[in-house]
């Protein structure tokens, strides 16, 4: 695996993967920002990664997934470099016939044992399901 991050301006840079796929990172202030900063990246991927196997473990037990969306939010170090100390992910499940106790079994499986990028933090995470119907 390998990406290629190029300057594109004082707070921009573009990244690249092998298969041309590209991400926008941005450092510049808030009022400013066009993309995500490399720390929102990060969650944006732990919760990307937890989702998809999230996902595939409804659809195997054939649950309905209408829609999965994950609110995460982080808290940093005032030192740096300033990690990830506390990570809190909020799983918003659409489905008619999935069951609280399935979906919390399958999402803190899909969180902490087989998402990669969870196992790549040294941050304590915790989590939340809610299920809409």
């Amino acid at each position: 695996m390998k990406t290629t991050t190029t300057l594109l301006g004082d707070y921009q840079f573009e990244s690249v993967n092998e298969n041309g796929n590209v991400v926008q990172i941005d450092m510049r202030a808030p009022e400013e920002k066009e993309a995500q900063s490399p720390t929102e990246l990060v969650l944006s991927a732990l919760a990307g990664c937890a989702s998809v196997d999230l996902v595939q473990m409804l659809k195997k037990r054939k649950r309905t997934v209408n829609n999965l969306t994950v609110e995460t939010e982080g808290v940093r170090r005032d030192e740096h470099p300033r990690g990830f100390t506390q990570i809190s992910l909020h799983f918003i499940l659409d489905s008619p016939d999935a069951t609280q106790a399935e979906f919390e079994k399958l999402g803190h499986m899909a969180a902490t044992k087989y998402c990669s990028v969870a196992g790549s933090l040294s941050a304590e995470m915790d989590h939340k399901f809610t299920i809409n119907r």
